[in-house]
């Protein structure tokens, strides 16, 4: 059995930090779970949202870099974050959309589930999946969502590749994915026995021109693992398939592992320890920047680089 269990968390590049903090917060009811830098680029923010716990699986997170053009969609990226959402939700969902003036395609069925398609206000492509699966995810009482209808962690991403058959070979050797379905021109895989949050379809379009980063684009896709032995096993498991991963990487939150699959695509293996909690309390998760150990004698030059985000803080409805 693969040591992967599930998608981990998706990183994706926004434009402004206000308005991606307003959007994901105020309009899809998440909670800003950790406000920290880009580790690698401190002088621009990591923005974490997820459920009430922060809980792998639940993880949406963005590097807003508004000077960046748009992303050009294409082969060799993820197209589409998917969420899942309870059963009977999309038209909840339809209104709270059009009320709020985001654009959303007519519902479709997908893999016999009920599925709203939207975007973000920078373009990324965000799909909401109705499900009865049972999901580690803890509601949050402050959403500004009905817990009824919270969206419920993630449900499946969607790459665009050229080569199918490349792709699938290294999911199946290096990270433990099967083929599970065929929806008209996708192609679903699944992994720890797949369900809700363990799904990754592709569609193959061997003439497509390369995506590339941009805003409005993912940056990369990380897959669970439950903790550091787990990581090195795939990490073996990657370099055997053909890729070369990164040396283990401590997010402090999380250790990564990081490499690219034939098609191009980003991925990350992370660990479901040690967890947000490692350095704020529970109730107060993202209420201030948070700095990585050694970035914090920097704090004074990362905060003035940084532009000010306004939060709003909100007791249970």
């Amino acid at each position: 059995m693969s040591p992967v269990h599930g998608i981990h968390h998706i990183t994706a590049i926004s434009g402004n930090a206000q308005e991606n903090f307003d959007f994901y917060t105020e309009v899809l009811g998440l909670r800003l779970v950790k406000r920290s830098v880009n580790q690698d680029v401190p002088d621009t923010y990591h923005l974490f949202y997820a459920d009430a716990d922060g809980n792998p699986g639940t993880d949406l997170t963005f590097f807003p870099w508004p000077q960046m053009p748009p992303g050009r969609k294409g082969a060799g990226l993820a197209v589409e974050v998917g969420f899942a959402v309870p059963e009977g939700s999309l038209d909840f969902w339809a209104e709270r959309l059009k009320a709020h003036g985001v654009d959303w395609d007519a519902p479709e069925e997908r893999f016999g589930e009920q599925v709203l398609r939207l975007r973000d206000p920078h373009g990324l492509e965000i799909s909401l999946t109705e499900t009865a699966e049972p999901k580690e995810v803890t509601p949050w009482p402050g959403s500004t969502v009905p817990e009824r209808h919270q969206i419920r962690g993630f449900h499946t991403v969607r790459l665009w590749e050229r080569d199918l058959a490349a792709s699938a070979r290294f999911l199946r050797d290096a990270l433990g994915f099967e083929p599970v379905a065929e929806d008209g021109v996708w192609h679903r895989f699944g992994v720890d026995g797949g369900g809700s949050g363990k799904w990754l379809e592709i569609r193959e379009l061997p003439g497509e021109r390369l995506g590339s980063w941009g805003t409005g684009a993912v940056h990369h896709v990380a897959f669970r693992v439950a903790g550091d032995d787990e990581e090195l096993e795939v990490s073996r498991r990657v370099r055997a398939a053909g890729s070369t991963p990164t040396p283990v990487i401590d997010r402090f939150w999380f250790h990564s592992v990081y490499f690219k699959e034939p098609g191009g695509v980003l991925f990350e293996i992370a660990t479901d320890t040690p967890g947000f909690t490692v350095d704020e309390d529970l109730a107060h998760l993202g209420e201030r920047l948070i700095l990585p150990p050694w970035l914090e004698p920097h704090r004074r030059e990362i905060e003035a680089a940084l532009p000010p985000l306004h939060t709003v803080e909100r007791a249970a409805p």
